[in-house]
Parts: C-alpha cells; sequence; structure tokens
C-alpha cells in the first residue's frame, strides 16, 4: 500500500507540471484540442493565453506560442515595373502583427517564416499595383506616400485571411538596375563634358577678349605716356636751354668756368676712368690759368 500510494503521489505531481504552461512576455499562445483550436465556451471566440501561468488538459491540449510583438519584414529589394515600362529596384520594409491568433495558425501553421513568406508576396502584389500605375518622375517627385498608403491599403485586405495586421508599408530606397544605372550614369557624363567643354570654350573666348582689350588698353596707355614724356623732355630742354642762354648772356665767362667744373667733375668722377688729352688742351685751360683767366 505504501508503494501504491508513492505512485499516486508521483502520477499526481507529474499530471500537476503536465498541466501548468508559462507564457512569455511579449508572446500570447493558443491551446490546440484535438487538432482544433481551444475556443471559449461562452463567447465562441479563440481562446488566447496573456502573458503568465495558466492551466491545460495534460497529454490533450497541446499550447502553441506566438510572437504577439510588431514584426519587422525586411526582405531583400525587388524588381518592379512603372507605366512607361520602367525597371525600378525598390527596396521596402512591412511593419505587422498578429490580429487573428487562430486564423493565423490555420493559415502559416504558426511559422512565422511562412507567414512573412505570405505576407511579403500580398505586400509587393500591392506595390506593384501602385508602382505599375505611375511614371518614374511621379514616384520620385512626390507621390512616394500616397503609394504607400495606398499600397498598405490593397495588402491590408489581402492579408485578413492570414490573420495578420499590417502596421505600415514604407519604401526605404528606389534605385535603377545596374545595367540601366551604367547607362544613365554614362549619359550624364557624356552630358556634363560637353556642357564643361562648352563652358571652356566661352571662357577661353573671353579670356580672349579680355587680354585683347588689356593689350589694346597697355599700348594705348604706353603710346600716350611716352608721348607726355617726350613733351615734358622738350619742354624740360627748352627751359634749360633758355637757362642757359640766359645765364650765358649774363656772364659769359663764368657760365664757361662753370660748365669746365661740371665736365671736370664728370670725368674724374671714377678712378677706373682713363682719359688721354694733351696738357696744354684746352680741355684744362682753367687747371693750368694762374689768375683764374683763361689764356
Amino acid at each position: 500500500m505504501k508503494n501504491f500510494g508513492l505512485i499516486i503521489i508521483a502520477v499526481l505531481i507529474f499530471l500537476g507540471f503536465n498541466s501548468l504552461f508559462v507564457v512569455s512576455e511579449g508572446n500570447k499562445a493558443i491551446v490546440i484540442q484535438f487538432g482544433k483550436v481551444q475556443k471559449d465556451s461562452q463567447t465562441g471566440e479563440t481562446k488566447v493565453f496573456e502573458p503568465g501561468l495558466h492551466f491545460k488538459i495534460p497529454f490533450i491540449d497541446t499550447v502553441r506560442p506566438l510572437d504577439a510583438r510588431v514584426q519587422t519584414l525586411d526582405d531583400a529589394p525587388d524588381r518592379f515595373v512603372t507605366s512607361e515600362k520602367k525597371d525600378l529596384i525598390v527596396d521596402s520594409y512591412v511593419k505587422w502583427r498578429i490580429e487573428d491568433f487562430e486564423r493565423y495558425y490555420l493559415s502559416t501553421g504558426g511559422n512565422k517564416f511562412q507567414a512573412e513568406a505570405l505576407l511579403k508576396q500580398k505586400v509587393n502584389n500591392g506595390l506593384r499595383s501602385e508602382f505599375g500605375a505611375r511614371t518614374i518622375a511621379q514616384i520620385v517627385s512626390g507621390e512616394r506616400s500616397a503609394l504607400m498608403d495606398q499600397a498598405m491599403e490593397q495588402a491590408s485586405s489581402s492579408s485578413d485571411e492570414l490573420g495578420i495586421e499590417i502596421v505600415d508599408v514604407r519604401v526605404k530606397q528606389i534605385n535603377l538596375p545596374t545595367e540601366v544605372s551604367a547607362s544613365i550614369f554614362q549619359r550624364m557624363r557624356a552630358e556634363r563634358a560637353g556642357v564643361a567643354r562648352e563652358h571652356r570654350s566661352e571662357g577661353q573666348e573671353q579670356a580672349e577678349v579680355l587680354r585683347s582689350n588689356i593689350d589694346a588698353t597697355v599700348e594705348v596707355m604706353l603710346a600716350t605716356a611716352e608721348r607726355e614724356a617726350r613733351r615734358l623732355r622738350g619742354e624740360g630742354d627748352a627751359l634749360a636751354a633758355n637757362i642757359y642762354a640766359s645765364a650765358y648772356s649774363k656772364n659769359p665767362e663764368f657760365y664757361s668756368f662753370l660748365r669746365s667744373m661740371d665736365a671736370y667733375r664728370a670725368s674724374f668722377n671714377s678712378k677706373q676712368d682713363v682719359l688721354v688729352v694733351e696738357p696744354n688742351s684746352d680741355f684744362f685751360r682753367y687747371l693750368n690759368s694762374q689768375g683764374g683767366e683763361t689764356q
């Protein structure tokens, strides 16, 4: 009897342990009973267990925890075609969460990867229809918000069958395909190079015009300065000649003496100069004179 009592206690402990389950924070759980999702007996709605400790029927109820937080579907960029039949590489992401746990479990088996694969297909269908109704200029210029809102609306209506609520659909980046981008960039480089050559030729033309104008102005200024210098030099020479003539007329002997002194000073200014003249030359007449007069 004692062993039987221990067995009963062990069985009760085992059953009690298997009748408890814990739902982690951020998750919610549903219970599968005989292959069907357990429902509330009063309301008939799916019984969803909130985070915490709960009870179940051992060996009959199977607990399926599901992530109730907002999820982010950020997959590889996909190719879309515009109304102009131009290809675009679009990188987008989707924010979603489980809305109907029973429908989500029945449509996806509770597999997140399968759910995201189905959801991406539906979202891409909505984006594809929106991109196909617009040109590249409309998409880039200012209709991206309207495009995302309408794509989200279409995807939300089709994602109801998955039990998923789409919180947000956003387009992160829009690029041209690599082969198209290369040709466009090459054409842009050629256009910019042509514009650069045109600007350089215009600049060179303007530079030549400026140089010719400046050269002409310099020539005119130099000619004017040369003419003015000659005029001033002539006036100075004339004034000097008048002064010399006036001085000579007042005292010819003194004037001749000063001119000879200036000549002596200029001749003997440098010690390296050599002057070969006769001693009794007229050049030294004032030096040879003893009385201060010419002989």
